[in-house]
């Protein structure tokens, strides 16, 4: 389109130059809608042309439904079958007659993988011995692997807040209040990257003695590679948790480990529900 005499002058007054596209840099005008919004005109015999059709109006777009996260089951879902933990060929004939101090020994001296080439200290587990509670969480990190006990720093203080509310601890108590709290990988990954197959396949003789030795009335899992490792389930959270899941006779209740509650704070009312739901087995147990 050519230039207004008024426009040439404006542009000249910023000093700003004139410039036309040569021919061949000719582009076609560009429409006011675009093609898809505009109802194409009926094709008219070639003897004579056809008139313009008017446009039809563009209708407006409905708006988008809200969608709404249903409520929270107040009773415990179906049981979902639990698949066993998946266990190194070469240690779980051994690791399964261990007692507890043979098993401390077994993990502190453990070169089963790599990890243990990076590690500071192992991250065996905390708790009464005979807990009937047990949390298993994920794989150390930079705070556990310095001070050799799961669950500690920001994410730890976390979770005690979370037992203290449903009147458990990690603190000397008796084995009805305090947890036992254990991890799928007993050695800090570098770099707190996810844990691979062969290093929790490693690790889970450890594991599934330490809840052997433990016999809790419930399992709390808390993060995917938990709830990985205890039922062999590989759905998101939200898909798993609010059920009550199984594991060779325990009643294993999931939720969000507490590091992705300090990154998400708004799923803290969820873990609540979960906390909730574990209370009321635990009751059902005692009974």
């Amino acid at each position: 389109m050519p230039w207004t005499e008024r426009q040439q002058a404006l542009l000249q007054g910023l000093g700003l130059r004139l410039w036309s596209p040569p021919p061949e840099m000719a582009v076609a005008p560009v429409p006011s809608e675009p093609a898809a919004l505009v109802q194409a005109p009926a094709v008219a015999p070639e003897s004579a042309p056809a008139p313009a059709p008017a446009r039809a109006p563009t209708p407006a777009m409905p708006a988008a439904p809200v969608r709404t996260a249903p409520p929270a089951p107040s009773t415990p879902l179906a049981t979902a079958p639990a698949q066993p933990l998946v266990a190194s060929p070469s240690q779980e004939g051994g690791v399964a007659a261990m007692d507890w101090p043979a098993l401390r020994e077994a993990v502190a001296g453990c070169q089963a993988c790599a990890l243990c080439e990076s590690r500071k200290n192992t991250v065996f587990g905390v708790g009464h011995t005979s807990a009937e509670w047990m949390i298993v969480g994920e794989a150390p990190g930079e705070q556990e692997d310095k001070q050799g006990e799961p669950f500690v720093g920001a994410a730890g203080q976390l979770l005690d807040a979370m037992l203290q509310a449903i009147g458990l601890t990690r603190s000397e108590a008796d084995a009805a209040h305090q947890v036992f709290i254990a991890n799928t990988l007993k050695c800090r990954p570098p770099r707190n990257r996810n844990p691979q197959p062969e290093e929790l396949a490693q690790c889970a003789p450890f594991l599934q003695r330490q809840i052997a030795l433990v016999r809790p009335k419930v399992l709390l899992a808390m993060g995917r590679f938990a709830i990985q490792q205890l039922l062999g389930r590989d759905e998101p959270i939200g898909r798993l948790r609010g059920q009550v899941h199984d594991y060779h006779g325990t009643p294993v209740i999931v939720t969000y480990h507490p590091a992705y509650l300090l990154r998400q704070p708004t799923e803290k009312a969820k873990a609540w529900e979960d906390l909730c739901l574990a209370v009321s087995v635990y009751r059902q147990r005692q009974g």
